[in-house]
């Protein structure tokens, strides 16, 4: 999957400032930046989102996906995001474990799911305060993936998003040299656990800015990035992929 700039907007939107969003996106984003960006909107504006961009190379993703469908009320079906047009789907991201209260598991069989149907997967993974202050973040991590990807074929189409808990919305972050230690280190960990030995994309996740996105972007293993509160200005959102795309490497 190209898109390595993938905005969540989480439970935000409507279709007014949705429309002004693209008109704010596609005045700032540069032409070769374009192909490296994805939207993951809210369910219910995956219609409009997808017609605003129909002439565009933006990619557009689901906010998560159920292990299955049927007598499953207020969920939605991998099958489903798929024929709505999603390219592809964040799973596990910290709000669904904090809230929702999914596990590692629930993560593997949404994983099993969206292979099943096609669609790529954004894999998100994180500690939160206590296990970073604690040192054992790395520990933590290495749970987090086996009891997830353990034994799985992962392809391309197989992103795992780095955020650390604390970081996200709080506006605090590690070093970009902390991040690119880390995101090394899981590289390292999901190709030994993978059956086919892949070593996926890394992106990072948390208070994410075109303030802090040229420190980020330098670094070697770190492939991209999860923006939440800044994906929801189209102007900024446009400024952290055209950094992108100038990064050097």
């Amino acid at each position: 999957m190209s898109a390595l700039i993938i905005g969540n907007w989480k439970s935000n939107g409507s279709k007014e400032t949705n429309k002004l969003w693209f008109t704010d996106f596609f005045k700032h984003i540069k032409d070769d930046a374009e192909s490296f960006s994805a939207i993951c909107p809210p369910y219910v504006y995956l219609n409009q989102i997808i017609d605003l961009c129909s002439k565009s190379n933006i990619k557009i993703g689901a906010q998560d996906i159920d292990f299955s469908q049927g007598a499953r009320t207020g969920s939605i079906s991998a099958k489903a995001c798929k024929d709505l047009g999603c390219n592809f789907s964040i799973i596990g991201h910290s709000e669904r474990r904090e809230f929702f209260k999914e596990d590692n598991f629930d993560i593997r069989k949404k994983l099993i799911c969206a292979q099943e149907n096609d669609l790529k997967i954004v894999m998100c993974i994180g500690e939160p305060i206590e296990i970073y202050d604690s040192g054992s973040t790395k520990e933590f991590l290495k749970k987090q993936l086996i009891d997830s990807i353990d034994g799985l074929n992962l392809f391309n189409d197989f992103i795992i998003a780095y955020e650390p808990i604390w970081a996200i919305g709080s506006g605090k972050l590690p070093s970009s040299e902390e991040i690119n230690a880390i995101h090394f280190y899981i590289k390292d960990i999901v190709q030994s656990a993978s059956k086919n030995n892949f070593t996926p994309k890394i992106i990072y996740g948390g208070s994410v800015s075109s303030k802090n996105a040229e420190d980020l972007f330098k670094e070697d293993h770190i492939d991209g990035a999860l923006i939440g509160g800044a994906s929801l200005d189209g102007k900024e959102f446009a400024n952290i992929a055209n950094i992108y795309v100038n990064r050097g490497h």
